[in-house]
């Protein structure tokens, strides 16, 4: 199964409906046969346990983004999102702007 990294807003807008879009498009993602990641999942995480700083949150992302074959980018505005594309574009870790995108190469 091909790893796919999901870069999507989070704070900016609603983040409730930001999680939930992630979510979806996990959803969809594992549907087509990859095995989606969604740092937004991290959301619950810091409701339980809050205190985590930015910059440790997005080095946790980079370093799960590292090992994924694939990147997907949700439409919004996100700094972060922006940051990870960044990197997966200087690591050569493909880059698809949609699932729609993405989910075609994997038929």
């Amino acid at each position: 199964m091909k790893k796919i990294y999901i870069a999507s807003p989070y704070t900016k807008g609603r983040t409730s409906e930001n999680v939930h879009e992630s979510m979806k498009a996990f959803d969809l993602l594992m549907q087509a046969g990859f095995a989606p990641f969604s740092p937004l999942l991290s959301h619950f995480q810091d409701i339980s346990f809050p205190g985590h700083s930015y910059d440790a949150w997005l080095n946790l992302d980079i370093e799960w983004l590292s090992v994924c074959d694939a990147l997907v980018r949700l439409p919004g505005e996100s700094p972060g999102a922006d940051i990870e594309v960044a990197y997966a574009i200087r690591h050569n870790i493909p880059v698809f702007y949609g699932l729609d995108e993405i989910i075609d190469t994997n038929q």
